[in-house]
């Protein structure tokens, strides 16, 4: 039996164009996503941080925090995860993150879940095709408590004239 034709297999568009997003408009993000202790662990070895707060949890309750601490950078990297099914999907360059402030730990078990509010858009004045779309994120864990928010900036796709 041979491969299939996957040239034969229609491409399905996903996320947002530049013209869907207008300035003022709230998205919330679904699913969420609970933090583990192994998504910690393999986070920090991955990044080679040895820090005893995010490992340690003698170490971490010795500074008054009930277990281990997610790394912050963990906590950032999910949020905007979560964000990219609505914001980014359709693709352009990451331009960047701004203004972003951790508020409270995360531990494990938490639950992030996430918002977002666009806050400016423009065409590009140098790439045909495209604008730039900025957006504030924040994030919440399962106890309402704001954890982290952020500024972050895309090059989004503008629609195609047929």
């Amino acid at each position: 039996m041979s491969d299939p034709d996957f040239t034969s297999f229609p491409l399905a568009p996903k996320g947002n164009k530049f013209e869907d997003f207008t300035v003022g408009q709230k998205l919330t993000h679904h699913w969420g996503r609970t933090l583990t202790e192994a998504d910690n662990t393999l986070f920090c070895t991955a990044t080679c941080n040895w820090l005893p707060q995010y490992l340690n949890s003698e170490f971490a309750r010795s500074y008054g925090h009930p277990s281990t601490v997610v790394h912050p950078m963990l906590a950032l990297c999910t949020v905007v995860g979560l964000s990219v099914e609505d914001l980014s999907e359709a693709g352009g360059p990451f331009l960047g993150v701004e203004d972003c402030v951790f508020h409270v730990p995360v531990y494990p078990g938490d639950t992030l879940t996430a918002r977002s509010e666009v806050l400016d858009k423009r065409i590009s004045a140098s790439r045909p095709g495209v604008g730039i779309v900025t957006w504030r994120t924040e994030a919440h864990n399962d106890r309402g408590e704001l954890v982290l928010d952020f500024k972050r900036t895309n090059l989004v796709e503008q629609r195609k004239l047929r």
